[in-house]
């Protein structure tokens, strides 16, 4: 073994305990969870502001798409951190997410600047945003397929 892995090794035990306990398990997935939680809270709060963005994005009726996504996001978030049909929700956020971000973050119809660089960014962390929910059905769905074992995630 090398000094490195034998490195990685130790610090892992060390790690372990911590990182893998039920209440790490539900802050990581409550933050990948949080967009998908305080979005639908703001549009519940102030409805003509979700009116609003649905009109801004082209999605008519507007107060339906509205609707609709306050409980699809609300909806998809509580089965995720709760665990029922979590590879479910995941794939289904992480598809949600798909679509928004290209709806929402067209960075290459902008002119090059500030606006372009920030719609990128937005861009590509709503990308890593869709891995992290593509990573929670992986492990949700490796767990299924392992009977007998404890929850991944």
């Amino acid at each position: 073994m090398t000094v490195l892995a034998s490195l990685e090794t130790g610090l892992a035990v060390l790690a372990r305990p911590i990182l893998t306990s039920p209440v790490v398990r539900f802050v990581a997935l409550a933050g990948i969870c949080s967009a998908y939680i305080q979005g639908p809270l703001t549009k519940i709060f102030d409805f003509a502001g979700a009116i609003g963005e649905m009109n801004h994005f082209g999605l008519t009726p507007a107060p339906l798409f509205a609707v609709g996504v306050i409980v699809f996001e609300l909806a998809m978030s509580a089965l995720i951190v709760t665990g029922f049909f979590r590879w479910v929700a995941a794939i289904a956020l992480a598809g949600f997410t798909l679509m928004a971000t290209l709806l929402a973050f067209r960075f290459w119809e902008l002119a090059p600047g500030m606006e372009r660089s920030m719609a990128m960014t937005g861009f590509f962390e709503h990308l890593g945003l869709i891995g992290a929910f593509l990573m929670v059905a992986w492990y949700d769905l490796q767990e299924h397929a392992a009977p007998g074992k404890g929850r991944a995630l």
